[in-house]
């Protein structure tokens, strides 16, 4: 008798970096778990009435869906429900949230084994992987919404060069495996998928911040970078997750121009990282 496949309600938002985390992880294991996108975040404009941006204009999610907010507390995506297979109903109480708690949680359940398993079996590389997706998550994606929000030039340059510096460490790091991935033999690890997601994006630097804020190309310790990249952005399963470039570089100038009244936003704004967010001090 055939397993059942296990299945999900998918709380997500197209444009949402933490989100696409999950969302690779759905298609890297796609036939061993099935899974219903449910677009659960929208956006609207209001007046900057309290000079909380000082834009003149707030972008305020509008909309969060019922069903996020009754399943996540802090209502952020990416939010996996389980789907009972014979009944076919949503458990709201078995909900599954945080980007990189649901990478592990998705690569779990489906059972993979061997090279498709996003965390390895072999104990030391796991806490290898675990490690590095913490560090990237830290030091080359919650710079990102710096180089964006942040008003003063200064401030900018300051989280770019500390990009810079993580995409050096991890640069460094994937030169200790054959290449080009974290592990060996080309195996997409947890680490790749944490970061994936903000490698994509760092195009709208240059749109939005100029060229000094591009990633450069010419220099020596980022070539085991590059080469992830171009490697990973070639993968079917990420492929087929990728947001419009166009559509998403309207969508971040929410962010660009310091308008944005989300979570990450309001926590870079009163000055700490992205992923030290905090649910009370950042509402909106």
């Amino acid at each position: 008798m055939a397993a059942t496949v296990p299945k999900f309600r998918y709380l997500s938002a197209w444009f949402c970096p933490f989100a696409h985390r999950a969302t690779i992880a759905l298609e890297h294991h796609a036939g061993r778990i099935n899974y219903e996108w449910v677009e659960a975040l929208g956006w609207e404009q209001r007046a900057d009435k309290n000079n909380v941006t000082g834009t003149g204009k707030e972008w305020w999610y509008h909309w969060k869906a019922d069903e996020l907010k009754r399943a996540n507390p802090s209502a952020l995506v990416p939010t996996l429900i389980p789907v009972d297979p014979e009944t076919n109903q949503a458990d709201e109480s078995k909900a599954v949230y945080e980007s990189l708690v649901c990478i592990e949680f998705v690569d779990e359940i489906s059972k993979a084994s061997g090279k498709d398993k996003l965390v390895p079996s072999d104990p030391y590389e796991a806490a290898r992987v675990r490690v590095w997706a913490e560090k990237v998550n830290k030091e080359c994606c919650s710079p990102y919404y710096g180089v964006l929000v942040r008003k003063e030039e200064s401030e900018r340059k300051e989280h770019f060069e500390q990009l810079l510096k993580g995409l050096r460490s991890f640069s460094a790091e994937l030169a200790k495996t054959p290449g080009p991935l974290f592990l060996a033999d080309a195996q997409m690890s947890k680490v790749e998928l944490s970061l994936i997601p903000w490698a994509f994006r760092f195009y709208v630097f240059e749109h939005y911040r100029g060229s000094e804020y591009v990633i450069p190309k010419d220099d020596p310790s980022l070539d085991a970078y590059h080469e992830w990249l171009e490697h990973v952005l070639s993968v079917d399963a990420v492929k087929r997750t990728l947001p419009d470039k166009d559509k998403y570089l309207v969508h971040i100038g929410k962010y660009a121009d310091s308008s944005a009244r989300s979570k990450v936003a309001n926590a870079v704004r009163r000055g700490v990282a992205a992923h030290d967010l905090d649910d009370e001090k950042d509402e909106y």
